[in-house]
């Protein structure tokens, strides 16, 4: 058996480690946000508990600008994952789209 590789075989990985690099940042992307929600969560729970153990009334309506902030930045940071989660491709699909247009002029 030899240590070489078949152009098959080579391609094949070459692939595999594109795909594993491809899904460690669509993980990296997800683990992100999930990160930020949690964290957003907890601080914001612990407010919340906070003041009912202190008696305080609390409502959404009144609740610190800081929360409405964060929550806005949480917002944003999801649409942002969302969206390139969703547009990893897209420049393949343009560009196809592209050359398939310019094939079907030059006929």
């Amino acid at each position: 058996m030899n240590d070489f590789a078949t152009p098959t075989q080579a391609t094949s990985s070459t692939d595999d480690k594109e795909l594993q690099e491809q899904a460690k940042k669509r993980v990296d992307i997800k683990l992100g946000f999930l990160t930020h929600l949690l964290v957003f969560c907890c601080v914001n729970g612990g407010f919340f508990l906070l003041g009912q153990l202190s008696g305080r009334e609390w409502h959404f309506g009144h609740a610190p600008f800081p929360l409405w902030g964060w929550a806005l930045g949480l917002a944003i940071h999801g649409v942002a994952s969302w969206a390139s989660l969703q547009g990893q491709g897209l420049r393949s699909r343009m560009m196809a789209q592209e050359l398939a247009q310019l094939r079907r002029q030059q006929q």
